[in-house]
C-alpha cells in the first residue's frame, strides 16, 4: 500500500495558486477569442465553456489531498467540454490533471490510465485509418497521444524517479544506522578489551601491595628486617605495575609523527607465556608458594594466544594470592593444536581477607572465548581450579 502523502508548509497554497493561474490563463484565452476551439453547436453560448474550465482548475487545486477526486472532476469536466464542442484551455488543464494523477495517485491509478490512453490512442488511429482509407488516418490518434498518453508517461517517469530517490535515501539511512550500530559495537568491544587489560595489568601488583601493606599494619611487633622486606615487595610491585601501565597507555596512544611504532625496550618485555617465570618470581616474592609443571616443547605462539595465556596465568595467581592459603600449582602444556594453562590452589579465607567483584573470572572467560578456546573455573575437592585450552590452529 502506498503511504499517505505528507503535505509540507505551503503545499496547499501552491496547489491553489497553480489552479488559479490555470483559470486565469483559460480566461485570457477566452478573451482572445480562442475559446472554444471547436463548436459542435453554433448557437451554444460561449461563456458556458468557462464552467468546465473552472471545474478542471478546481481538480488541479485538490491534486494532492484527493487525487482520485481530482481525476474524476477533471475527467467529467473534459468530457462535458468535449460534448459542447471542445476547448483548448480545458484540454490543457486536463493534461495537468492526468500528470498529477500519475505522480500523486496509487500504483493502480497510473497503470489503469496508461492502459486507457494506449487503448484510446490505438482506437483513434484505427478509426482514422478506416475513415480516410490510408495511412494518413494515423493523425486521428495524435490528439489522444499528445493530450493523454504523453502526460501519463511523463507523470510515470517523474513518479518512478521520485520513488527511486526515496528508496536510495531509505537505503542510505539504513546504511548509516548499520554503520552507527557497528561503531557502537566496536566501541563496546574496545571498552571491554581495555577493561580486561586494565584489570589484568594492575590487579596482580596492587593485590601484592595491599597484602603486604595489610600485614605491616595488622601484625604487631615486626622487626626492621621484616618491615624492610614487605616494603621492598610493595615497591617492586608498584614499579612493575607502573611499568606495565605505561606500556599499555603507550599502545593506546597514537605514535607521534616520525616516532617508531614500537619501543624495543617495551617489545622485549611484552607479556607472553615464555615470560611466565617472571610471574612466578613476583608471586613468590609476594608470599605465594608456586609449584610449576611444564609439558611439551615450548614454541612461538600467535600473539593473541600468547597474551591471553600470560594474562590468564597472571590473574589466576593473583586470585590464589588473594583468596587462597598461600600455595598454588601451575600447569603449562604445549599441545599439538594449542596450549593449556591451569592453576590449582587450596580454597581458604585469603590473605588479608581481600574481596573482589568477579571481574577477573569474567575477563579470563572472555579472553578464552574470543580465541575459540575453552575455559573452566570452579571449586573441586576443596580446591579452586582454573583450566584454559587455547587453540593455535597448528597441528603436527
Amino acid at each position: 500500500m502506498r503511504p499517505p502523502i505528507r503535505l509540507g508548509p505551503g503545499t496547499a497554497g501552491r496547489d491553489l495558486t497553480l489552479a488559479g493561474a490555470a483559470l486565469v490563463g483559460g480566461a485570457v484565452m477566452y478573451g482572445l477569442d480562442t475559446q472554444p476551439q471547436f463548436v459542435w453547436q453554433p448557437g451554444l453560448p460561449e461563456p458556458l465553456f468557462l464552467l468546465p474550465l473552472a471545474v478542471a482548475c478546481a481538480a488541479v487545486g485538490v491534486r494532492r489531498v484527493a487525487t482520485r477526486s481530482s481525476l474524476t472532476l477533471g475527467t467529467v469536466a473534459t468530457l462535458a467540454d468535449l460534448a459542447m464542442g471542445g476547448s483548448l484551455a480545458t484540454l490543457l488543464v486536463y493534461t495537468q490533471v492526468l500528470y498529477d494523477a500519475c505522480v500523486f495517485g496509487s500504483t493502480r491509478t497510473w497503470r489503469r490510465l496508461l492502459l486507457i490512453m494506449i487503448g484510446l490512442s490505438l482506437a483513434g488511429t484505427a478509426a482514422g485509418m478506416l475513415v480516410t482509407g490510408d495511412w494518413r488516418g494515423v493523425g486521428f490518434g495524435m490528439p489522444v497521444v499528445l493530450a493523454g498518453l504523453l502526460p501519463v508517461l511523463t507523470g510515470i517517469s517523474v513518479r518512478q524517479s521520485r520513488d527511486q530517490a526515496a528508496a536510495e535515501r531509505a537505503r542510505a539511512e539504513q546504511t548509516a544506522r548499520l554503520v552507527e550500530l557497528d561503531r557502537r559495537q566496536a566501541v563496546g568491544a574496545e571498552r571491554a578489551r581495555m577493561a580486561r587489560e586494565l584489570h589484568d595489568v594492575i590487579a596482580n601488583h596492587l593485590s601484592a601491595v595491599a597484602i603486604h601493606a595489610t600485614a605491616v599494619l595488622s601484625v604487631p611487633g615486626l622487626d626492621r628486617s621484616q618491615v624492610d622486606s614487605a616494603l621492598r615487595v610493595i615497591r617492586e610491585s608498584s614499579v612493575q605495575g607502573l611499568g606495565e601501565m605505561r606500556q599499555m597507555i603507550g599502545l593506546l596512544r597514537e605514535p607521534a609523527e616520525g616516532a617508531p611504532a614500537v619501543d624495543p625496550a617495551e617489545e622485549a618485555t611484552r607479556a607472553r607465556l615464555s615470560e611466565v617465570d617472571v610471574l612466578l618470581d613476583r608471586a613468590r616474592a609476594a608470599g605465594l608458594t608456586v609449584r610449576a609443571t611444564r609439558r611439551g616443547e615450548p614454541r612461538a605462539l600467535p600473539v593473541g594466544v600468547d597474551l591471553a595465556a600470560y594474562r590468564i596465568v597472571q590473574e589466576s595467581l593473583t586470585n590464589a594470592l588473594k583468596h587462597g592459603c598461600g600455595e598454588a600449582d601451575l600447569l603449562v602444556a604445549y599441545e599439538p593444536a594449542g596450549v593449556v594453562v591451569g592453576v590449582d590452589n587450596p580454597v581458604g579465607a585469603g590473605r588479608g581477607a581481600l574481596t573482589g567483584a568477579g571481574a577477573g573470572l569474567v575477563g579470563m572467560r572472555e579472553r578464552a572465548l574470543l580465541l575459540n578456546g575453552r575455559f573452566a573455573a570452579g571449586p573441586a575437592e576443596g580446591r579452586w581450579r582454573v583450566r584454559v585450552e587455547l587453540p593455535t590452529g597448528a597441528t603436527t
